[in-house]
């Protein structure tokens, strides 16, 4: 309720009879507002709602007001003030939307709804955003977390698979579909999340667990990111039917071209990395120059859409996954390509009625696996005819159709997979015997990530969004 309240100092009680008697014989004057006399306490108030009746003065007191020369009309020192907030009243205004009074101890009435808005546009009720504004707060590739350190100058001991929860990194409002380790050994400890709620961001995974840059430079969802060999950029694909290079220091987009399809994959080739491939909702997966900014290369095939795209060794041939499923078979789900040629080597490598989400090389080994929807890792030869090895499986975990992604130890010892059940999953390369499970997230884990350089220390993210590092 909106209110005003004046004091009259005037100690005389004739002139409070005579007011009465004047407004209860001409209460005309004051037609537009509810008229009350006075209680005893000779207080005035002004409102305008039914619930606030409205005491006013009468002319005759303003008149009384002006010959006075002492102290009674102090808290009215400018009639001209007093007049143009009776006219404000008279008129009927809206209380919220009067200038405010020049009467000390007084505030004007601000309406809840806004301030509710005034209080979300500012900054210091959003701790999370002022966090993980992408703020130049000092440099971000020039530290080497102290974790890493010591191992840096060591050779590669064998790896284990973790225990133990280290921390949870929060701050993504979508399904988080990939978490990666900096390729590059110094800055290993920089994870980098892609999310479905538009951005994507670099955190110091191995001490602190702060955001330190926040990226978003896409308008839908990033389906797939990875870092570039240097260490330095980030290569993004996004619904909004764009693929990104940015920078990490500085977030600045380095190149951006639009491939008119929503893209799924992206992949930088490893002997060239300015050229990347781009793969999506459409039967064309297209190779792009960054020098450039201009497609050098396409692959056409019968299929609706590529679900991911994996370079062999040395570059000249990669495969392609794609969701073309027959009733018996599933004719085309992997097809073999040749780089140079743009030529289909072979479309007859995975014969059972599954589409493959994602694929992975083993880090030593002429091999590759395939995550199947048939809630199994599937083995294959990396070299022609890329045959199926039949007798060696990677089953316990669940797929049910979303995008789980699996990969490799640094040695290649340790096979790490994700689970639709929210369990992060460790199998033994050479013999496929499950090592280890950790119920590690509620909701599906949508990717493991074991870490280049740290041993027993992997990244899962799942598909409400959290991030937990596991040691």
């Amino acid at each position: 309720m909106s209110s005003l309240v004046t004091y009259d100092d005037s100690e005389d009680e004739d002139e409070s009879c005579d007011q009465k008697e004047e407004e209860q014989s001409d209460p005309s004057r004051f037609n537009s507002v509810n008229v009350k006399p006075r209680s005893a306490g000779s207080e005035t108030v002004l409102g305008q709602s039914s619930s606030s009746l409205l005491y006013v003065y009468p002319k005759k007191q303003h008149q009384d007001w002006e010959n006075h020369s002492g102290n009674e009309g102090k808290h009215f020192k400018d009639r001209s003030a007093c007049l143009t907030f009776s006219k404000s009243i008279a008129d009927g205004s809206n209380p919220a939307k009067r200038r405010p009074s020049s009467l000390p101890g007084v505030r004007p009435y601000i309406p809840k709804r806004q301030r509710q808005s005034e209080e979300t546009k500012c900054p210091e009720n959003h701790p999370e955003q002022s966090l993980e504004n992408p703020t130049r707060k000092g440099p971000v590739l020039s530290d080497v977390s102290p974790k890493v350190k010591p191992y840096l100058g060591e050779k590669p001991k064998s790896s284990g698979t973790p225990r133990k929860l280290l921390m949870s990194l929060e701050g993504h409002q979508g399904a988080v579909i990939t978490a990666q380790w900096c390729p590059v050994p110094h800055i290993s400890h920089l994870l980098l999340s892609a999310s479905m709620d538009k951005t994507f961001k670099v955190w110091d995974g191995a001490e602190s667990g702060r955001c330190l840059r926040l990226y978003t430079c896409h308008s839908g969802a990033v389906r797939d990111a990875c870092w570039t060999p240097c260490g330095r950029q980030l290569l993004t694909g996004s619904f909004d039917n764009t693929a990104a290079i940015t920078d990490v220091e500085t977030g600045q987009l380095t190149v951006k071209v639009d491939n008119q399809f929503k893209v799924m994959c992206v992949v930088l080739h490893p002997g060239s990395p300015d050229v990347f491939l781009c793969g999506g909702h459409s039967s064309v997966v297209k190779a792009w120059d960054s020098r450039c900014c201009k497609v050098v290369k396409t692959y056409k095939a019968a299929v609706q859409q590529t679900l991911d795209i994996l370079f062999l060794r040395g570059g000249t041939d990669f495969i392609t996954s794609s969701d073309c499923v027959s009733r018996d078979s599933a004719d085309r789900t992997l097809i073999a390509w040749d780089y140079g040629s743009t030529a289909k080597i072979s479309n007859q490598i995975y014969h059972e009625r599954y589409t493959c989400p994602s694929l992975a090389l083993h880090p030593v080994e002429e091999s590759f696996v395939a995550q199947t929807n048939g809630n199994y890792v599937a083995l294959f030869s990396s070299q022609t005819p890329f045959k199926m090895n039949k007798r060696r499986r990677f089953d316990g975990h669940k797929v049910e159709g979303y995008a789980v992604r699996c990969g490799f130890s640094l040695d290649g010892a340790i096979l790490a997979s994700g689970s639709s059940t929210g369990s992060a999953h460790f199998y033994d390369y050479q013999s496929t015997r499950a090592l280890h499970a950790i119920q590690a997230h509620s909701q599906p884990c949508m990717c493991v990530s074991p870490h280049p350089v740290l041993p027993a220390t992997a990244a899962t993210c799942d598909w409400a969004g959290e991030i937990k590092i596991w040691h």
